[in-house]
């Protein structure tokens, strides 16, 4: 064993970084309950994570199209419709679904227990979008459609108009 290996002293190089359970800034937005894992900062921006709890009968976003990210969605537990285009996917506990930039789609939470997702997005400008809607709540403005989409339109995200 190395003197450094039984010393607690770390290693140089890039530090690591641990959230834990209750670790996290919390972003509400109506019925779903945001806890921000990475904001990207410690990723150089490439990455950011979110776990998302929708609460029961949660609609989610109109659908919509990212022309700069990739957004992952890892199921942990309850059922959520993931919406693509003109085809719904009802998706349970260990399943993932990819969304490439340009792809239309939405979800939400049709069913009378919660749904917990793992979010990715690649990269981690998308996360501002949530921080700007929750800002938008907590001065007292109505969530309309109309604030979601102003909101997406900062962060390269249209609405899907050719599915509405």
């Amino acid at each position: 064993m190395t003197d450094r290996a039984m010393t607690s002293e770390p290693a140089a190089g890039p530090a690591v970084s641990v959230v834990g359970p209750g670790d996290g800034e919390t972003i509400v937005l109506g019925t779903t309950r945001m806890r921000v894992l990475e904001d990207g900062s410690r990723t150089g921006h490439r990455l950011a994570v979110a776990e998302s709890v929708l609460a029961p009968r949660t609609q989610g976003p109109p659908q919509h199209r990212h022309a700069q990210h990739d957004e992952g969605f890892y199921v942990l537990s309850g059922t959520v419709r993931f919406t693509v285009g003109d085809t719904e996917h009802d998706v349970t506990a260990g399943t993932f679904v990819m969304v490439p930039p340009g792809a239309p789609h939405t979800f939400a939470n049709l069913t009378d227990r919660p749904a917990v997702m793992l979010s990715t997005f690649t990269p981690d400008l998308y996360l501002q979008y949530f921080r700007d809607l929750q800002g938008a709540f907590a001065d007292g403005r109505p969530m309309t459609r109309g604030t979601g989409i102003e909101a997406m339109s900062r962060y390269a995200t249209e609405p899907a108009t050719d599915l509405a």
